[in-house]
């Protein structure tokens, strides 16, 4: 295959996925990871596509859904900043929801320690707490997501309706003041929104990014939720504008 050829294949992959990895490529167009590689060096020299560990996405359009194996290298940094200042706003005994987002995913690995209930929709966050003594993991189920490693659907929502927490974190893909808190698809944002009434107090994560744009599936108001935390301090506007809603910001 010519190499022009081989990088039009890899261009069709990310319009159709948003994202790929390396060893996915490497199988489907019968090259070595290392051309790959160089493909994917050259694609990105050229602004076609975004590299990181592993593979490369592309950030395109109001529902562009990432494979959760890239996701949970974009920004790790971020994440794992966001995780600490969560961590602190958990106590022993609490219940809390955890969401299927690769934020998340960094949070559970610092609560294997903690004496808490985690109800969750992720797989991977379930494994990870799984090995836990000190925690009560309740997994709620519904249509697998292979993409987000988590469940989804009604399902997942009518046996969250069963319970109540102390406190809910979850993400998002997007914040807008014009359109609120919204994310990639249907299932995701009402899982979302079905929480902020399930928990006593809602913490909405995310990095900077993410504050300003609008995602294709709408979850809720701003008002909804009692928190934001974010890896750097907000915009003074921002700020100005959260404050006035009484939404605390960390």
């Amino acid at each position: 295959m010519l190499a022009v050829t081989r990088r039009n294949a890899i261009k069709a992959q990310l319009l159709e996925r948003k994202s790929v990895t390396i060893s996915d490529l490497s199988h489907h167009l019968h090259v070595t990871k290392e051309t790959i590689r160089r493909d994917l060096r050259l694609m990105e020299e050229q602004g076609d596509l975004i590299r990181t560990h592993g593979g490369a996405y592309i950030l395109d359009g109001v529902q562009n859904d990432i494979d959760i194996s890239i996701r949970q290298v974009i920004k790790a940094e971020e994440k794992n900043a966001i995780a600490e200042k969560c961590l602190r706003h958990i106590q022993s005994g609490d219940s809390i929801f955890l969401d299927m987002s690769t934020t998340c995913w960094f949070l559970a690995r610092q609560l294997i320690n903690h004496n808490l209930t985690v109800l969750t929709t992720s797989l991977q966050i379930a494994t990870i707490l799984s090995s836990s003594p000190n925690i009560r993991l309740i997994m709620i189920g519904g249509v697998f997501s292979p993409n987000s490693m988590s469940f989804q659907g009604e399902n997942t929502c009518k046996t969250l309706r069963n319970y109540y927490v102390d406190k809910a974190f979850i993400s998002c893909r997007s914040l807008s003041m014009e359109n609120g808190i919204t994310d990639i698809s249907e299932d995701v944002a009402a899982i979302h929104h079905l929480i902020t009434q399930r928990s006593n107090y809602t913490y909405l994560i995310l990095d900077s990014s993410k504050v300003g744009p609008t995602s294709f599936a709408f979850t809720c108001d701003i008002a909804a939720i009692d928190a934001v935390i974010c890896d750097q301090p907000l915009p003074e506007f921002w700020q100005d504008y959260l404050k006035k809603q009484d939404i605390m910001v960390f």
